[in-house]
C-alpha cells in the first residue's frame, strides 16, 4: 500500500538509529514514524515556547496583582481541537489502513513462500515443507532433544520436511507467510529490518506475512519478555537468491529424506516405533488405568 505523498526530510527515524529498512511494506510504516515524530516535534517546539511566553507574559513584575477569572481566550481550546484532529487523521489515514493491509491484503499471487516458525524457552524452530510440497504432522509422542516440535516422520509426507533452529533462510523479492506458535508461553516473533512483528502463542498457529527487498542477514528476536533467557532468544533471517533459496530447500530436503527413512526403517525393523498414547475421548482412553480402577474397586469391597 503506498502513500498518496512523500513527507519531506523523511529522515528522522534514521537519525534515532531506526534499522535497515529491507521489507515491501516497511516504506508505509516508516513513512507513519516520521509523520507521528515530526508531529511530536512540532508539538514539543510548540507547547515549550507557549510555557516560556507564558512565563515571560505572566511574570510578576508585569503583573503584581493576580487576574482571578483567568485567560478569556478561546485560542487554546482551538489548538486542543487541532491536535485532535491531526491525531485522528494520523489513526484513520495511516494506522488503521496498514493495519487492515497486513491482516487481510494476505498474498494469493507470486508464489508465496509458507513456512512454520514455533518458538519455545529460548530460542525458534523453522519447518519447511520438503519437495512434495506438504507440512508433515506433529506429535507429541515424536517430541525429544533433538525434535522439540514434534514432527512425525512416521508420516512419509513429514520425511523430506526441512527443519531448522535459529536460522530462516528466504528468498528476496517473494512474499514469505510465516504460520507461528510457541510450544511454552507466549513469545514475541519481532524482525526489525522487515517492519514486522508477531506474538506467538500457545496452541493457536497465527500468520504473518512480509516480502523481503534486500539480501543478506537480518536479526530475529522475541520481543516480549519470556523468562531468564530472553536475551538470548535470537536467529537470523537470511535473504538470498531464488536460485539459492532452492539448492538450499533441495539440499536439505533429500539429507531429512534420507536420515528420516532410515531411522522409519530402522524403528520398524526393532519394533521400537513410538506409539500415540490415547487421548480423552478416544475409544480406548482410560484403558492405561484398567488396574488402578480394578484395584480401587477390590479396596472398596474391602471396606464394607
Amino acid at each position: 500500500m503506498n502513500l498518496p505523498f512523500t513527507l519531506p526530510l523523511a529522515t528522522i527515524i534514521e537519525w534515532m538509529g531506526i534499522p535497515e529498512l529491507a521489507s515491501e511494506h516497511g516504506a508505509m510504516i516508516d513513512h507513519m514514524l516520521n509523520a507521528v515524530h515530526y508531529f511530536m516535534l512540532f508539538l514539543f517546539v510548540g507547547w515549550t515556547a507557549f510555557f516560556f511566553y507564558v512565563i515571560w507574559r505572566f511574570r510578576q513584575k508585569k503583573n503584581p496583582k493576580a487576574k482571578y477569572h483567568g485567560i478569556r481566550s478561546h485560542f487554546s481550546t482551538h489548538l486542543e481541537i487541532g491536535v485532535v484532529i491531526v491525531e485522528v487523521m494520523l489513526l484513520i489515514g495511516f494506522a488503521f489502513p496498514l493495519w487492515a493491509s497486513r491482516v487481510h491484503d494476505f498474498p494469493t499471487g507470486g508464489n508465496p513462500v509458507v513456512l512454520r516458525a514455533t518458538g519455545w524457552q529460548f530460542g525458534w524452530t523453522f519447518q519447511y515443507p520438503g519437495q512434495d510440497m506438504k507440512f508433515g504432522p506433529r506429535s507429541e509422542t515424536m517430541v525429544e532433544p533433538a525434535n522439540n516440535i514434534g514432527l512425525d516422520w512416521r508420516d512419509e509426507t513429514a520425511r523430506d520436511d526441512v527443519v531448522v533452529s535459529r536460522t530462516m533462510v528466504v528468498p528476496v523479492n517473494r512474499p514469505v507467510i510465516i504460520q507461528l506458535t510457541s510450544l511454552d508461553v507466549i513469545h514475541n516473533f519481532a524482525m526489525p529490518n522487515m517492519r514486522i512483528a508477531q506474538d506467538a502463542i500457545p496452541g493457536s498457529e497465527i500468520p504473518m506475512w512480509f516480502t523481503p527487498t534486500k539480501t543478506g542477514a537480518y536479526d530475529v528476536v522475541c520481543g516480549q519478555l519470556c523468562g531468564s533467557g530472553h536475551y538470548a532468544m535470537q536467529a537470523v533471517l537470511e535473504v538470498v537468491t531464488a536460485e539459492e533459496y532452492e539448492e538450499w530447500v533441495k539440499m536439505n530436503s533429500d539429507t531429512a529424506l534420507k536420515t528420516n527413512t532410515a531411522t522409519y526403517e530402522k524403528a520398524v525393523e526393532e519394533g521400537t516405533l513410538p506409539v500415540d498414547k490415547p487421548k480423552k475421548g478416544d475409544k480406548n482412553y482410560g484403558d492405561d488405568h484398567s488396574d488402578e480402577g480394578q484395584h480401587g474397586g477390590d479396596h472398596e469391597e474391602s471396606t464394607h
